[in-house]
């Protein structure tokens, strides 16, 4: 418990009868004064024992100074006016901690430069003679700085409106004179367009005259076409009737050649058996050995069973059908060649490059092992940082393309590689890898349908 010392004028105007402990504030502390004093006793709460402290404030003698001005400020001002004890701890605390202030206010001379409300605070809690004064003068000192800042506040924000009218009435003035230019071109095109519609009422009109004309042309000429196929008609009768005649006369001279025809044919015949009979003893002649094979054999062709990438675009599965890649995969010795970025920034764009990278390969790992058709899939290298260090997975065989070459290159380059006739599929959906590779044998497939593929497996 801390003690006020003999002789401390503070602890003997406290306690004379009639003395300072008279003065009473007659009106509620000011805010300003009121922070003052809760941060003032915050400060040199935690310079008491916990014996010391009022019980409702115990519970807060492990805070922080900032954390009791918050949660105990209220609890800390009340134990200030009602506890004289408390106070008198805490004005102890704050004559060892500003002395010279302290002396200053118990003589009645504050110091001029010191802020009003320090002063104020001090004197609340010291409670010199005098100390009611000191704390209502700060109270109205604060109310006056607030007074000025308000009024200060009010003539910049009187200024600023002010701005705001005069811009708002030149905004309005340039919107006025811009809806009056509007206006008038809005007249000058409507007066334009009632000349069009004038125009074309005019035109309408000739063109309902032409039409009339036209009509009556056209009657004319649908009557001398009923007159013309009647004509017609009766001409195609005719001409049956004669080819009729003809046909008879044509079938009599047949007969006829038929028969005059007999012993010619019995004379050729004969001439053709000994040219056959000829060629027989020729053959044993010369003992030529048995056809191999015929030269239809000697064109280049797919036999039934084996099939082209070429051949699966004429069945009926859509471009967009996981089956056709099945299909493609199927064919003997093919290769998938797989345009990487394309298929990975078409499937999950989000995802980083080296995942990106990672679930495409494992995929075609899959695909790889359920197929058994070679895979190879083509990453452009202008997208690295660094090297990368991956370990193609089984079945996979993983390219990055050189400095200066594309993987778009890379692709052609592999398929210009493959020999003529082997079955080889372009995964990409860009147009101009796809044409490529199309030029130089190879069944290009979009992306989106290796995607659909993969999500299968």
């Amino acid at each position: 418990m801390v003690e006020r010392p003999e002789g401390d004028p503070g602890a003997e105007r406290a306690d004379a009868p009639g003395g300072v402990a008279d003065e009473v504030l007659d009106q509620p502390l000011p805010e300003g004064v009121r922070r003052r004093v809760v941060a003032l006793t915050a400060e040199w709460f935690g310079a008491l024992t916990v014996a010391e402290l009022p019980p409702p404030l115990r519970q807060y003698a492990r805070f922080t100074p900032t954390r009791r001005a918050k949660f105990a400020g209220n609890a800390m001002a009340a134990a200030l006016e009602g506890d004289a004890l408390f106070r008198q701890r805490i004005a102890g605390k704050f004559r060892e901690a500003q002395p010279e202030l302290a002396a200053a206010l118990e003589q009645g001379t504050p110091p001029a430069a010191a802020d009003p409300l320090d002063v104020a605070a001090a004197a609340y809690v010291l409670r010199p003679e005098g100390w009611v004064k000191l704390v209502a003068a700060a109270g109205e000192e604060a109310q006056r700085a607030r007074a000025e800042r308000a009024g200060q506040e009010a003539e910049r924000e009187l200024a600023r409106l002010r701005e705001e009218l005069a811009q708002a009435r030149g905004e309005a003035r340039t919107e006025a004179d811009r809806v009056r230019a509007d206006l008038e071109a809005s007249r000058r095109e409507s007066e334009s367009l009632q000349r069009k519609l004038r125009s074309a009422l005019s035109d309408v009109r000739r063109g309902e005259a032409a039409v009339r004309k036209a009509e009556a042309a056209l009657g004319e000429v649908r009557e001398r076409a009923v007159v013309e196929k009647t004509a017609a008609d009766s001409e195609l009768r005719r001409l049956k009737a004669r080819i009729a005649e003809v046909e008879a006369a044509l079938e009599a001279s047949r007969r006829s050649s038929r028969e005059g025809r007999s012993v010619e044919d019995m004379r050729l015949r004969l001439l053709l058996d000994t040219v056959l009979d000829a060629a027989q003893g020729l053959r044993r002649e010369l003992a030529l050995p048995p056809a191999a094979g015929r030269p239809a054999d000697t064109v280049d062709a797919v036999a039934p069973g084996r099939m082209t990438p070429k051949d699966i675009a004429t069945r009926a599965l859509s471009e967009t059908d996981p089956a056709l890649l099945d299909q493609l995969l199927a064919l003997p010795q093919a290769h998938m060649v797989v345009d990487g970025y394309n298929v990975t920034k078409t499937g999950y764009p989000t995802m980083p490059l080296e995942k990106q990278r990672l679930r495409l390969l494992g995929g075609l790992a899959v695909l790889a092992a359920q197929t058994g058709a070679e895979m190879t899939c083509v990453f452009d290298g202008a997208e690295l940082a660094a090297p990368v260090l991956l370990a193609p997975p089984r079945g996979v065989r993983v390219l990055f393309s050189k400095a200066g070459v594309t993987a778009d290159e890379l692709i052609r380059q592999l398929v210009r590689a493959e020999p003529a006739g082997r079955p080889v599929v372009v995964v990409s959906s860009d147009r101009e890898v796809a044409d490529g590779v199309a030029k130089a044998g190879a069944r290009p497939v979009a992306s989106v349908l290796l995607l659909k593929r993969l999500a299968r497996t």
